[in-house]
C-alpha cells in the first residue's frame, strides 16, 4: 500500500500552531543563509577569559561584519524592518557587526558568530500577532457581583455593636 503524502499545511494552520507570532513568508532562508556566509567579513582579537597563558597568545575573538544590503533572500520591507529593529548592531556604514569571544577555538566562535547573526537576523522579522481584547463572560460578571456583596456585608458588620 503506497503512503499518501500529507498535504502542505495552509497558512492559517500554521498559524493556529503559532499564535504568539507571525514571520513574513517571503523570507528565503536558504538564501539568507548563503549570503551570510558569503558576504561576512571576519577579524580576530585576542580574548580575555577562560584559556590560561593561551589567551594572550591566539586570536579566538570574532569580530563579524557583513553589509546589510549583501543579505539575499529578503525583500525591500524586510530590509527596512531589519534596519529598524536591529538598529544598535548596524553602524553608520550599514553594516551588521557582532563580536564573539565565548569559547576558546577561534573555529567555534566563528561557528558561533554566523549561527547567532542568522538568528538575530530571522528574530528581527518576525511579527508579534496583535492581542484581540476580549470582553468579560456574563458569568464572571455575576461572581465579580456576588463577590462584591459578600464583602459588602462583612465591611458593613464591622461597625459598632449597639
Amino acid at each position: 500500500m503506497k503512503a499518501v503524502p500529507e498535504p502542505e499545511p495552509t497558512p492559517k494552520q500554521l498559524m493556529k500552531k503559532n499564535r504568539k507570532m507571525t514571520t513574513i513568508e517571503t523570507m528565503n532562508r536558504a538564501k539568507l543563509h548563503e549570503s551570510i556566509i558569503n558576504n561576512s567579513q571576519m577579524t580576530f582579537a585576542r580574548s580575555g577569559g577562560n584559556g590560561g597563558q593561551n589567551v594572550n597568545k591566539v586570536n579566538t575573538k570574532v569580530h563579524l561584519v557583513i553589509p546589510v544590503t549583501s543579505l539575499g533572500g529578503l525583500t525591500d520591507a524586510e530590509l527596512i524592518r531589519l534596519r529598524s529593529k536591529l538598529a544598535t548592531i548596524i553602524n553608520k556604514e550599514d553594516c551588521l557587526f557582532l563580536d564573539v569571544d565565548d569559547e576558546r577555538y577561534q573555529e567555534r566562535n566563528r561557528e558561533i558568530a554566523l549561527s547567532r547573526l542568522e538568528n538575530r537576523i530571522v528574530q528581527a522579522l518576525v511579527i508579534p500577532k496583535k492581542r484581540i481584547k476580549t470582553k468579560p463572560t456574563r458569568a464572571s460578571k455575576e461572581r465579580k457581583l456576588k463577590l462584591k456583596k459578600i464583602r459588602s456585608e462583612i465591611k458593613k458588620n464591622r461597625g459598632k455593636i449597639i
